[in-house]
């Protein structure tokens, strides 16, 4: 019987013919049969891909001759191919996008001047030492921040990462420049380059979830300093760790709780809003 999961990843490193990356792993996704979705650029390498776990490996297997991506972190769950509607893999200017590409900086360690890295352990370390005084900093849209964050979290008032130097440069989080910062997000690539981009705007002690939420989940599941379900971008919409998950999600319309989030019709055609079983069959626009 085959298993299926979702190998989620990124790797930061220079790389100078994007276009030969794109076409190679066109090439090696389809003959393994995954599906998914795979940014490169200049910057390196962002992707999510789904499919039977021994193909899974081969595809690891295969990233991993590639000198530039011989030590990408692969981060993995519960999962397939069908999650995702088909492949795509594309170049960009960033794997990223918060609209600085030009701001970035990278090397073959990965982005420089960015936030210290910690480990789930070290977190908590951190915590222990410091107290009230670490403050944690989604680095997610608000909207994935509705079902679960970080134990008194600030949530960023953004709808895209396009939004957060707009969000930074407005003077909202000024009084917290000279305090222990932790950013997190899904897997942790939006704050390698959001702890860049907040260092680089006076943020003086910045500090970033190493492996993200993902990595915090597989040491600490339901027992650590996460509350709630993992927004997802696939047909999984969230995802839950081991133990009891705290339910932080309200339906929309009736204010029933409820983690899963539907396309509904909005002002500007579908959007995504959280709506319970009870009234998604009135609401869901499918």
């Amino acid at each position: 019987m085959s298993q299926d999961k979702i190998l989620l990843y990124y790797r930061f490193t220079p790389l100078a013919d994007p276009t030969s990356i794109m076409l190679w792993q066109k090439s090696l996704c389809a003959r393994l049969n995954l599906k998914g979705r795979i940014l490169v650029s200049t910057h390196g390498i962002n992707g999510t891909v789904g499919g039977d776990v021994k193909d899974i490996k081969r595809y690891m297997k295969q990233m991993r001759k590639y000198p530039p991506f011989a030590d990408i972190d692969f981060k993995s769950s519960d999962g397939s191919a069908d999650d995702f509607p088909r492949l795509m893999v594309k170049v960009r200017d960033e794997i990223v996008a918060f609209g600085a590409p030009e701001e970035l900086e990278v090397d073959g360690n990965g982005v420089v001047d960015g936030g210290i890295h910690l480990t789930p352990q070290q977190l908590h370390a951190l915590v222990e030492e410091k107290g009230d005084e670490v403050v944690f900093f989604d680095g997610r849209n608000a909207r994935e921040a509705e079902i679960g964050k970080f134990r008194g979290a600030i949530v960023p008032d953004v709808e895209t990462t396009r939004d957060f130097l707009k969000e930074l440069e407005s003077g909202k989080y000024d009084r917290l420049k000279d305090k222990p910062v932790v950013t997190y997000c899904t897997g942790g690539i939006r704050c390698e380059v959001l702890t860049s981009l907040m260092k680089h705007r006076g943020f003086n002690e910045v500090y970033q979830l190493d492996g993200g939420i993902v990595k915090y989940g597989e040491a600490f599941g339901n027992e650590g300093l996460w509350e709630g379900s993992v927004f997802v971008f696939d047909k999984r919409m969230h995802l839950e760790f081991p133990g009891e998950a705290k339910q932080l999600g309200h339906c929309f319309n009736c204010g029933q709780e409820t983690n899963m989030f539907r396309n509904t019709r909005g002002d500007g055609g579908r959007e995504l809003k959280l709506i319970c079983d009870d009234c998604a069959p009135e609401l869901e626009w499918r």
